[in-house]
């Protein structure tokens, strides 16, 4: 790629992380113009298919998240225009949104993840379906949308289901909670090259888990990086990032989330995230960092990566 390339950093959308790729997207476009590419800034619509056979830029920057963005079907249309593309491909976005099915490919190569089962709100409403403690979670959604826990001694099932503010669909994810730490391990790197990052523990602060506020408030978290852990428990969790990348077939750079308890030694992968936040307080560009990679070298090496048929 030139510094005369014409980039298209598609952000926004109308899932709910809209606001979360606002933010993405405005980060990655700063950072791209400061290196002299053309950058068009394209909130995504529905008329998005027309916004870019108008537009016909040489690359699309994908800062989308959630449903649309990154689960296959931006892919897919990004492909029928033969409009290279950042991140993973058709394939690889759709499985790994699906937390369930996801999860089946990676336990197939080995990779350690919880007891679940898929159930409808109804059920999950009406009684236990496993014993406490466990986490409901939609199938099909990020940033912790939809996320609840139930502790070990809670009595009744969760209510909030039921309510009409739940708009994740009928079928929910029920799984084995692990109690202790959250961390995180980024991948990337062109197939058969791809390196795993540094491991991150993070540390929520004044929030009882990971939630969206936890995510993107200013100061919501502490990112220890890397991860006090024992040596084997952090290779072997960079070392399942690395298998989780390959077995869903992701591209340019994933980040895969996991749940360690030191008691019990307990660790457990938990998701792939094929459009990782691109935010002042994301993950990613923390661990870049680390590695010695500023965020305009990450966001240009993206570019470069790009292609259709991913």
């Amino acid at each position: 790629m030139t510094r005369n390339t014409h980039i298209a950093v598609l952000m926004g959308g109308w899932s709910s992380e809209r606001s979360v790729s606002l933010s993405s997207g405005k980060s990655c476009a700063d950072a791209l113009e400061e290196r002299g590419y053309r950058v068009t800034r394209v909130d995504v619509g529905r008329d998005i298919a027309k916004v870019l056979s108008d537009l016909r830029p040489d690359v699309a920057f994908n800062a989308l998240h959630g449903p649309f963005g990154e689960d296959g079907k931006i892919q897919g249309l990004l492909e029928i225009l033969e409009i290279p593309y950042t991140h993973s491909g058709v394939l690889a976005s759709a499985l790994a949104m699906h937390k369930v099915k996801a999860k089946a490919v990676v336990a197939n190569v080995g990779v350690p993840v919880a007891e679940q089962r898929v159930v409808t709100r109804e059920e999950t409403a009406r009684e236990h379906v496993m014993a406490p403690p466990y986490v409901v979670k939609p199938i099909n959604e990020g940033s912790s949308f939809g996320v609840t826990i139930v502790p070990e001694d809670q009595a009744h099932p969760p209510q909030s289901l039921l309510g009409d503010a739940w708009t994740y669909g009928e079928e929910v994810l029920v799984e084995h909670y692990v109690a202790g730490k959250e961390l995180t391990c980024a991948v990337m790197g062109r197939p058969g090259e791809e390196e795993a990052f540094d491991v991150i523990d993070i540390v929520p602060v004044g929030h009882g888990f990971y939630d969206f506020d936890a995510k993107y408030l200013q100061g919501g978290s502490k990112h220890i990086l890397p991860a006090n852990l024992k040596p084997f428990v952090y290779q072997n969790i960079r070392r399942f990032a690395l298998e989780a990348h390959r077995a869903i077939g992701c591209r340019g750079v994933s980040r895969s989330d996991f749940r360690y308890c030191e008691e019990s030694n307990e660790l457990i992968w938990l998701e792939v995230n094929t459009q990782p936040g691109m935010t002042p307080t994301s993950l990613v560009p923390d661990m870049a960092a680390h590695a010695g990679r500023s965020f305009g070298d990450l966001v240009t090496w993206l570019v470069e990566d790009a292609s259709c048929r991913r």
